[in-house]
């Protein structure tokens, strides 16, 4: 039953969904490892990974928290880089399910999902796609931590060998078709602009939500 909700989408859809969740997983063996090297327990980085189910702000987190900051600082950072869940809960409410359905179909909510479900044509592969792509990452994330947290100590540092490159890579591989359109473009550009400039002087988190100011930038 599941498999046939599954068969409207297309077979490119489907193989773009894996390798985005192939990358998650790597990402999560980077984050697993770094958590470990960070003299982290192993049942922190798994419970996070399940129960959180937010890359940026756990990478976050334990980076905040490592580097000798309050945990409730580190979380309050992690729920301003997740404010971007606000509007994509808006954008994504009917594909999310009802009632017990929703609960688990909120949590799977992610960058990626949303990108695939509202990428869709029809209502129902935009749902296929989102809760496809949305379980496939709730499975690959908090195994790619197991991995990483298992052999964290045999590897060097994931900086030094490009896993932490690896997620962020594919995703501007996807995003990189939509640039051919000129508006398109000019907001993409605009908000990366705005969120360069505000590093320097915004806490972190923020820069990436003054990204959005991209957004109102026209084609003159």
């Amino acid at each position: 039953m599941v498999m046939q909700r599954f068969a409207c989408l297309s077979g490119d859809t489907k193989k773009a969904i894996f390798l985005v969740c192939l990358a998650v997983g790597v990402v999560g063996v980077s984050y697993g490892s770094l958590a470990m090297a960070y003299g982290f327990p192993l049942w922190l980085p798994l419970v996070l990974s399940v129960f959180v189910l937010a890359g940026a702000s756990e990478f976050m987190f334990i980076g905040i928290v490592a580097s000798g900051g309050h945990p409730l600082a580190a979380a309050a950072a992690g729920l301003l880089v997740n404010a971007r869940h606000i509007p994509f809960g808006v954008a994504v409410r009917e594909l999310v399910g009802r009632r017990a359905a929703a609960v688990l179909g909120s949590h799977i909510m992610n960058d990626e999902s949303v990108v695939f479900g509202l990428a869709q044509a029809t209502h129902e592969q935009r749902k296929a796609a989102f809760w496809l792509c949305g379980l496939g990452v709730a499975l690959v994330w908090p195994l790619g931590a197991l991995i990483g947290s298992a052999i964290g100590t045999l590897l060097p540092s994931p900086e030094a060998i490009g896993l932490d490159a690896v997620f962020p890579a594919i995703l501007l591989a996807l995003v990189i078709p939509a640039l051919k359109n000129r508006t398109t473009l000019i907001r993409a550009t605009s908000g990366a602009a705005i969120s360069l400039a505000a590093v320097p002087f915004a806490p972190v988190g923020l820069p990436v939500l003054l990204s959005l100011l991209g957004v109102v930038m026209r084609k003159k």
